[in-house]
């Protein structure tokens, strides 16, 4: 089971030395998505039954949709912090085409019980954890709708943690069939005290139940630390050339549209526009191919549908002083090798605002880990920075010291301004 689901893994291109993805639904988005997803109404029954005993024991209980976004994590507290390092938060994606093998991903691949563990899971930053997942039925067609996983220690994957949480599960459905009965009980009384036709009702009911998860969808682009950037519509994703990489990475920061003048100088800078043109027919030839929602329109040059580019939720995150979260989606800069205008300078805008803003109000923990990344690499302000906020007896003082020697003796006493 192991080597077929890594096997899908590499096909779909995860990357296991990726950190895993950024968030696809955060905010008000991943409230308003929770409160019209069928999983909310038995939560209640997953709190009570499994995420009360897990805090006790040093796990975490995380629920997710049938495309393995994480809407609900919970659970042991100083777990979840470190769960955040490798992006297990709530509104991250967890599916084989973001992480490879993983039991939420994997369940939900196969639509069945599945545990995991240490290095069985394809993305070594999941190495040091091991969990166990149940994907969620739907009552009525038997349709895989979410999946519930446990999270931890060698604890997560133990026979009886199983059999719990598999017994949860039922739980949960059979809370999800009564609540739907109840409902439709109460709607066909409703129906007979108001004598209306049934067809209407039922027309109302459907696009009111739907609407909101359709508007909710979020599609995404990942820019970050690669220069093929990976598109993802409708839970398809495709990997794009350098150059349509650099077209959709503008368009996505430009929602209202962009003319073939503005788009080409931010592509190539001063060149005729026939030479975008041209370009632009070949991208709408593959996008076509992948989704043609997916196509741009022109006059201006926009895209149709929503994407939330990673570098956008990084801003986003900076924006709201969460920079602790920017610093997990940040996988390296936007693109790196990109000398298109526009791609460099929000390559630049990206790095330096979250390096300022590390500076500014970031922990010790968060300047290291900023520190490791390649471009920090020769940054001796920021490890400065992390050794003042180090404890006197901290062990990572010695290798910050060490660091910091290192640097001095090949670069002099200069420093990054």
């Amino acid at each position: 089971m192991i080597e077929e689901s890594w096997q899908r893994s590499l096909h779909l291109r995860a990357d296991p030395d990726a950190p895993p993805s950024g968030l696809i639904l955060d905010g008000g988005a991943l409230e308003e998505y929770r409160r019209g997803h069928p999983l909310a109404v038995i939560m209640p029954v997953i709190h009570k039954l499994l995420i009360q005993p897990s805090s006790e024991h040093g796990l975490l209980v995380a629920v997710g949709d049938e495309l393995g976004r994480l809407l609900w994590v919970d659970g042991d507290t100083a777990l979840r912090r470190r769960a955040e390092r490798m992006m297990f938060v709530e509104g991250a994606v967890w599916s084989e085409a973001s992480v490879g093998t993983s039991a939420p991903g994997t369940a939900l691949a196969l639509g069945r019980s599945v545990q995991i563990s240490g290095a069985e899971h394809f993305n070594r930053a999941v190495h040091p954890w091991s969990c166990t997942a149940v994907p969620f039925h739907d009552p009525d067609t038997g349709a895989v709708i979410g999946v519930l996983d446990i999270t931890g220690t060698e604890m997560a994957v133990a026979p009886h943690t199983l059999a719990l949480v598999e017994a949860t599960v039922a739980a949960a459905q059979a809370h999800l069939r009564v609540e739907r009965l109840q409902l439709a009980a109460a709607k066909r009384d409703r129906l007979a005290e108001r004598r209306r036709p049934a067809s209407a009702t039922l027309h109302r009911t459907v696009r009111r139940s739907s609407s909101p998860v359709r508007s909710l969808y979020r599609n995404s682009l990942q820019l970050l630390g690669r220069d093929q950037a990976l598109l993802s519509i409708e839970g398809r994703t495709v990997s794009l050339s350098p150059r349509h990489s650099e077209m959709l990475a503008l368009l996505s920061i430009h929602p209202d549209g962009l003319s073939a003048e503005e788009l080409c100088n931010l592509l190539f800078g001063d060149v005729p526009a026939l030479t975008l043109r041209a370009e632009m027919v070949r991208l709408r030839k593959v996008l076509q191919q992948f989704n043609p929602v997916a196509v741009p329109e022109s006059r201006p040059y926009r895209l149709t549908v929503d994407v939330l580019p990673d570098a956008g939720q990084v801003l986003s995150c900076l924006h709201r002083g969460a920079h602790r979260v920017a610093l997990n989606i940040y996988r390296g800069p936007v693109l790196p090798h990109s000398e298109a205008p526009g791609v460099v300078s929000l390559r630049e805008r990206v790095s330096t605002l979250l390096r300022e803003a590390l500076l500014a109000d970031g922990s010790a923990e968060a300047l290291l880990q900023y520190a490791d990344l390649p471009e920090a690499s020769d940054d001796m302000v920021v490890r400065m920075a992390a050794l003042k906020l180090l404890p006197l007896r901290s062990p990572k003082r010695a290798a910050v010291v060490a660091d910091l020697e290192r640097l001095e003796s090949e670069f002099g006493t200069h420093q990054r301004p």
